[in-house]
Formats: structure tokens, sequence, C-alpha cells
């Protein structure tokens, strides 16, 4: 019985040949657990709410059905997709537009930080699937004219839970009102919220519960260790496990913009290739740092929770907690980073004196405690006058660049290759001369 389970392929659950052809393409082998269990119903013409860990191929569970949906019933304006963050949009439209490149499907994303009358244009041309940030789509929804999505057919919600959670509950219901009543609905997700659960009650026809993974969980080829340090020396020992990894592809999630912004400052002035992400950076900068660090001409990426959901990139092999997340379902999205499609990854929470109730409350989620970290204590605190020198050049360049909160005026951003001058790539702490690679 599970050899012909481990035998199941996507023409056995139903997809077309011109479907399964494109999965070939795309090195999509087999189906994976959460496609097993949605794609049939979705086929069926079900409304599904789907729940696997992250990392799952929820993407190909929508996406397929979608498609097929489409094929057999051509129609422009015939899908909508939500998502909660830019490059979770971007990166969907990437795979529709690989899934449906032979069948002629058109795909436009609808974000904020680009332009609005671009997009109209491209609305204007009525593409079979948007991929969309609520906020964003509202607002052509208002101000677009003749834009209207009454005949839609499939809405879907990747990340319902976290589209909620990040105050896009009115945006949201804005849509609702407008979409029709006679469609197709997904909701898909990591982690089920009661938030998602009222959302499920309102708009959804008798809705099947697709759950892969019953309890809060990673992936099992993910190691996961602790460090508990004093939060003065969080950067000394970030800089001696990056440099003890050697050049290895890391993602350090950090709480705040500032946080990530000096951090990155901090380990550039080290000689560390690191880009941050976050969320006030123009689109365009956003996909610049996510496509610098996907094709590894950046080897370390700062970000914050921005990056935690949907984004796919299977290079990634460490992922750092630099910060512990408030909210523990959140620590599951940001290790999620790694360890994905089959390989494995390493997960490093670091912990300070100020975050201990907060990790427990992980620890309590996850049903285990976490290895320690093994470090060399003496060999980090060698580190410690470099640290507080890079720390002091950090400091002076964000003001300098008045990147600090509260500010008025438009704020600087950082890490494209205009501004390596600012890094201190090109100028170390005044008086100094320029330092040789940090690493070994």
């Amino acid at each position: 019985m599970e050899e012909e389970e481990a035998a199941l392929s996507f023409k056995d659950l139903g997809i077309i040949d011109e479907l399964c052809e494109a999965c070939s393409q795309l090195g999509w082998k087999a189906p994976t657990p959460i496609q097993k269990e949605a794609i049939p119903l979705a086929l069926k013409d079900k409304d599904v709410i789907g729940l696997a860990e992250t990392g799952s191929g929820k993407t190909g569970a929508f996406g397929l059905p979608l498609l097929q949906a489409l094929i057999a019933r051509p129609q422009r304006l015939f899908a909508l997709i939500l998502t909660p963050t830019r490059e979770l949009a971007f990166q969907i439209k990437e795979q529709f537009d690989a899934l449906g490149k032979a069948i002629g499907v058109t795909c436009v994303v609808v974000v904020g930080g680009i332009d609005m009358t671009q997009q109209a244009v491209e609305l204007g041309k009525r593409p079979h699937i948007i991929v969309a940030t609520p906020g964003r789509l509202v607002d052509h929804l208002e101000k677009t004219k003749g834009f209207n999505l009454k005949a839609l057919k499939y809405l879907v919600m990747d990340e319902a839970d976290r589209i909620l959670n990040l105050d896009f509950e009115e945006e949201v219901d804005k849509i609702l009102k407008v979409l029709p009543r006679e469609r197709r609905t997904m909701l898909f997700s990591a982690t089920m919220t009661s938030k998602v659960n009222k959302l499920q009650r309102a708009h959804l026809k008798e809705p099947v519960k697709v759950e892969v993974s019953s309890k809060y969980q990673t992936v099992t080829k993910l190691q996961q260790y602790m460090l508990f340090i004093p939060c003065k020396h969080k950067h000394m020992y970030l800089a001696y496990i990056l440099n003890e990894i050697g050049n290895q592809a890391v993602i350090v999630f950090c709480a705040t913009q500032q946080s990530t912004l000096k951090t990155a400052l901090m380990l550039r002035n080290l000689g560390f290739t690191a880009i941050p992400l976050y969320g006030k950076m123009s689109q365009n900068k956003r996909l610049g740092a996510l496509n610098k660090f996907k094709v590894k001409e950046r080897s370390i990426l700062l970000a914050t929770d921005v990056a935690s959901r949907g984004l796919d990139i299977p290079s990634v092999d460490y992922v750092i907690n630099f910060d512990v997340p408030m909210h523990s379902k959140d620590y599951i999205h940001r290790v999620g980073r790694t360890a994905r499609a089959g390989k494995s990854g390493i997960a490093i929470t670091f912990v300070s004196q100020y975050e201990v109730e907060v990790y427990q409350r992980i620890e309590q989620l996850l049903g285990t405690k976490l290895d320690v970290y093994p470090t060399v204590k003496e060999e980090a605190l060698v580190l410690e006058e470099r640290i507080a020198e890079a720390e002091r050049f950090a400091k002076m360049e964000m003001s300098r660049l008045d990147v600090k909160s509260g500010k008025k005026g438009k704020k600087r951003e950082l890490m494209d290759d205009d501004t390596e001058e600012s890094l201190g790539v090109r100028k170390r702490i005044k008086g100094k001369k320029k330092d040789k690679k940090f690493r070994k």
C-alpha cells in the first residue's frame, strides 16, 4: 500500500497531460502530501482549506487545479490570489508563468511600491490571473476605471493567517464584498488561527479541511539549536558563527528594521557579504536584495519577518534567529526558509536574558527542548574588540544616513550597489587602513 502511494503521479491525481509536462519541466517529480490531499478535492470543485508545513508545495496544490479549471473554461480575470507580502506575490507569479507557459496563461502582480499607472495598464489588458497584496488591490478596485472582478471564478488566499494578522482584515472584507458569490475559494497556510476560522465560516461553501500536519512542526531534516547569550554579546556570537560556518547561505532574522540595518552594516564592516531586506525598502531594492542572495552574490541575508513566509530559496543552509520572534508560530515560518524540498538545514536561535519567556513558549509549541549550539566561548571573546569597533561604525553610519526611526524626511535605503561606500566597504573606521576579509 505504501509503495502504491509513493508511486502516485500528478496524472494519477487527475491532472491533464499539458500540466503534467509543465510539472516535469519544473522538476516536480511526484506530488507532495498536501498536493495529494488537496488537488483531487479542488478538481471536484470543492472549497479547500489546506494546512501544511512551510515548504511543502502549497503553491502547486492550488496552482494546478486552478490552471486546469482555466483550461477547461477559458476566461479573462479568472482567478485572484491574495498574498501577505510582495516577494511572495512575485514568487507565485514565477511559478504560474512556468506552469502556464505552454498554454499561454497571462499573470499580473499587483503590489505596493510599484507605479499604479503601469499596473492599471496591465490590468486593462485583462490577464487570466492576478496575484496581489490586499492593500494595493483595494486601491485599484476603488480608483482604476473599468476594473472589477465581478466575473471571477477562483479566489485563493496563500498564507491566509498572515494576511489577516498583518492588519489586512479591513481590506480583505472590502475585496470579498465585490467578488461574486458563485466562485471556488481556497485558503492555504502553515498555521490555522481563529481569524482564519472566522473567514472560512463567512465566505466558504462547505469547505473541506486538509491537514497534512496536525500539530505545529518543522520538517524532519531540520536541525534546531538554541544559544543562551547575554544581549550585549549577540553581535559577537553572530560574527563568530558566521566565520565558523564559512561561505554558506544564511538568513539572519532580526526583530526590527533598525536592528536589521545595524547588524548588516556591522557585518559588512567585518568583510561579510551581507544584504538586508525589510518592509520599507522600495520594491525594486527588495527584489534586488533577494535576487543577489538567490544567485549567491551575497551569502548573508539580514531580514525582518517580511522574509519569513513563503519565500522559496532552495539553497539556504542556515537560519539564525538573531532576535527571538514574539509570536511562536512565526518561529515555524522563519526556520522553514531552510531544509526545503527534502534538503537538510540548520536553525539557531539566540536567546538573551530578556527573551527567555518568549523562547519557552516556542519550546512549548514544538513540544521539545532544543539542543545548545556548540560554541567555544574563548574563541568568540577574542572578537570582542573588533565587534565593538564595527558596532561603533554601524552606529555612526546609521546616524549619518538618517535611518533612525522617528526622524522626518525620506529615509535613505541601504545595501544596493550604489551605496557600497556607505557600508564601509571602501572605507573602514576613520584612521584605519582598509581591512582584509574578516573570514578565514
